[in-house]
């Protein structure tokens, strides 16, 4: 299993649920509003594409024969829809409670 974290623009929320649950990844945190900083040449500022003014993210858990299909399916995304502010991190889960 990976733990996914996805950051995008809040207004694109509908469209990452749908890809998630074309993806069959179910459970996941959702954080509204989410405040971060991006940066332009190294500068950090507020408002860039990886931390839009109105950043939302989720954390998945996926599969890992998921994974790649899911990043996969996260850029086509970024690519159509630049001003999506779509980044999304991968970690192993080594544990869990």
């Amino acid at each position: 299993m990976k733990s996914v974290f996805i950051t995008f623009d809040q207004a694109f929320y509908e469209r990452i649920l749908a890809l998630l649950d074309r993806q069959n990844c179910r459970g996941f945190s959702y954080w509204q509003q989410l405040q971060g900083r991006g940066s332009v040449k190294g500068e950090p500022h507020y408002g860039s594409h990886a931390w839009p003014g109105m950043c939302s993210a989720i954390m998945a858990v996926v599969d890992d024969a998921k994974v790649d299909p899911l990043l996969d399916a996260l850029h086509k995304m970024d690519k159509e829809t630049e001003q999506l502010g779509l980044r999304a991190f991968v970690w192993n889960i080594e544990k869990t409670v």
